[in-house]
């Protein structure tokens, strides 16, 4: 790639989304499109949707979030519909401040800086253009030129709301450069950008003894008092506090309720009334959506302040908590591991998965439903079936606890801790049982945890250690039935050629002898015992096997070892058992002979070409479930 050339292309690009025109002109443009004059909050929710909305059993899933969010899509699609949604409607909700709730490293910080980032790339397309009066410190919306007595003609004409006046600078430069004729005033089209300070705002608390409420609303410029005269005058005053900078956008209140109370009385008017005050001027107006972020023990403690109430009626507060999936937290995982210097290391396959196994299951509280633990929860939560258990148990259980995913193992400590044992051991690969021991031994180290806790948590390893164990097995069970995968299809065949005869009521042939035979009885069931059919069911399930032989057969498709998942799965299971004791042999024999040696290669081939591992963890694996299946 020729960097200049992008670079220089890049430019091209911007300076091709400028225009600059009069009101006049600018009022052609919303004639064409009045989607130009939407509000903050509008924009925000269209910015949203911009990117897809997918519906699944009545819920929304929002794209714009798939890529940076995890695990986290009722929390969104509430966030989403009962607050932005919401205000782009211009309901009430748009007169509130978002307070985003939750536990550390649980993701709000995450969808402020999307929504940040997201605001200033749909700024640079033609749905999410943004107009404002040229010249204007708080980029404001030109239609605030329109006079009172005259916007309900004007939006009846262009079918828009108007709202908010003039801020004190256009007003004056109204004056003093247009001498009055608004149709005359300059207007450009704006970009939002959080290094421009365009539509965006970050305020971050910091001691309150230094820290100004010009931060906020701007300050006066001492050095043009006596130029200007009076502190009244709009040219001696900057316009620079975040509130005056988020105007048409967004402003992020970084953990809002840390801040002193007197930066949070500007936000009462500006809430409900869409103004605030600054300098000795009259009220100002903004349009911005404000977005706070907050832990829950620090929101406890102000709504137990009676002095707060006036605000806390201000807040809509929605509850961000844990992911409470195990799939979606190793991509979590994933995702920091790209993000740091670390990417280079080869993470075995589930060695995330079983972090991810003890994470979920420190956030999840006990149900009191009849039969079901911690980690059949788990698995239903991460979507996967559990007999005895369906879809309205599974909705039971997430309405079961408001507070369920508030608590327990942040993403923070799990990385914290892989990281830990990355560079401590100077290791090239790192494998389930690393990641769990590097777990283990940071529990100690662990400053907020309870000895009660600890226990607990130590408990939990212990389970994440026998899920890991299971995985491990079929992962090596894979393996070793792909690497002989003639004796897969050959059980597969005997076992369609057995159950058709027994579903015909006929004989099967013997391939050597010619010699007819009963159906193998034995053999069917050591195969649907794998998989736990029963007795009472197994006629049952040969019959649906036919049936499914017979549609294939009647759509011109062929019914092959991987068509059927269950039955794969017997087959799988019956081949491994069989070849449980050569497993055993080959993993643990210190000097194995060439047969032995042959087919160690075979499955170290398979795990490193078919599953992602490296020489040495797919070595390591072998030898770990030896070791297992020796036990």
């Amino acid at each position: 790639m020729d960097i200049f050339k992008r670079i220089t292309e890049h430019r091209t690009e911007k300076e091709q989304l400028a225009w600059s025109g009069t009101l006049r002109e600018y009022l052609e443009l919303v004639r064409q499109n009045p989607g130009l004059a939407m509000t903050a909050h509008a924009r925000v929710y269209e910015m949203i949707a911009s990117h897809g909305i997918q519906q699944n059993d009545g819920h929304a899933r929002y794209n714009f979030f798939d890529q940076e969010i995890f695990g986290l899509d009722r929390a969104v699609e509430k966030l989403v519909e009962e607050y932005f949604h919401s205000a782009a409607r211009r309901l009430d909700v748009r007169k509130r401040i978002l307070l985003l709730m939750g536990p550390v490293s649980g993701g709000k910080s995450t969808i402020v800086t999307l929504l940040k980032r997201g605001l200033e790339q749909f700024s640079k397309t033609d749905r999410g253009a943004v107009y404002a009066i040229k010249g204007c410190p708080m980029h404001e919306d030109p239609f605030h030129l329109i006079p009172s007595e005259l916007r309900p003609e004007i939006e009846a004409e262009l079918g828009i709301r108007i709202e908010g006046n003039l801020c004190p600078s256009c007003q004056l430069r109204l004056k003093t450069e247009y001498g009055g004729n608004i149709e005359n005033v300059l207007v450009e089209r704006v970009l939002i950008s959080e290094d421009d300070r365009v539509g965006i705002g970050t305020f971050s608390p910091s001691d309150p003894k230094s820290q100004d409420i010009a931060d906020l609303t701007g300050s006066i410029d001492f050095s043009t008092i006596t130029e200007y005269g009076s502190e009244s005058d709009p040219r001696a005053y900057r316009f620079d506090g975040e509130l005056n900078k988020a105007n048409r956008g967004l402003m992020e209140f970084q953990e809002m309720l840390k801040c002193d109370e007197k930066f949070l009385w500007n936000l009462l008017s500006l809430t409900q009334e869409g103004n605030f005050k600054a300098g000795r001027f009259a009220l100002i107006s903004a349009d911005e959506l404000i977005v706070a972020h907050t832990n829950e023990s620090e929101y406890k403690a102000f709504i137990a302040n009676k002095k707060n109430e006036a605000l806390q009626s201000r807040m809509i507060v929605m509850p961000i908590p844990y992911n409470l999936k195990v799939t979606d937290e190793e991509k979590i995982y994933t995702k920091l591991i790209k993000q740091s210097d670390m990417s280079h290391i080869h993470i075995a396959p589930h060695a995330l998965r079983a972090a991810a196994i003890f994470s979920i299951l420190t956030r999840l509280k006990e149900t009191k439903k009849q039969g079901m633990d911690l980690v059949k929860k788990m698995r239903m939560y991460d979507g996967e079936a559990v007999e005895g258990y369906k879809d309205a148990d599974l909705k039971e259980m997430q309405n079961e606890y408001l507070e369920e995913g508030m608590s327990g193992i942040d993403p923070r400590y799990v990385i914290n801790r892989i990281s830990s044992a990355l560079i401590r051991h100077d290791l090239q690969c790192i494998n389930g049982l690393d990641v769990l021991r590097a777990l283990k031994e940071g529990l100690d180290q662990h400053p907020s945890i309870t000895r009660d806790e600890r226990e607990r948590y130590l408990n939990f390893i212990s389970v994440a250690r026998k899920e890991y164990d299971d995985i491990a097995k079929k992962e090596v069970q894979k393996a070793f039935v792909y690497s002989f995968d003639e004796s897969a299809k050959t059980l597969f065949d005997n076992y369609l050629d057995n159950i058709e005869a027994y579903s015909n009521w006929g004989k099967i042939k013997d391939p050597l002898t010619g010699e007819e035979m009963d159906p193998d009885e034995r053999l069917m069931r050591s195969i649907e015992e794998q998989i736990g059919i029963s007795e009472n069911a197994k006629k049952a399930f040969r019959e649906e096997i036919q049936i499914r032989i017979s549609s294939y057969s009647r759509k011109g498709k062929k019914f092959d070892y991987s068509t059927h998942e269950r039955l794969r799965e017997a087959i799988e299971k019956k081949l491994f058992a069989d070849l449980k004791d050569i497993v055993k042999i080959t993993t643990s024999t210190k000097t194995p002979d060439e047969r032995q040696l042959k087919k160690i290669n075979e499955v170290t081939r398979q795990l490193i070409d078919g599953h992602g591992y490296c020489p040495v963890c797919a070595n390591e694996l072998l030898r770990y479930v030896g070791s297992l299946l020796n036990r």
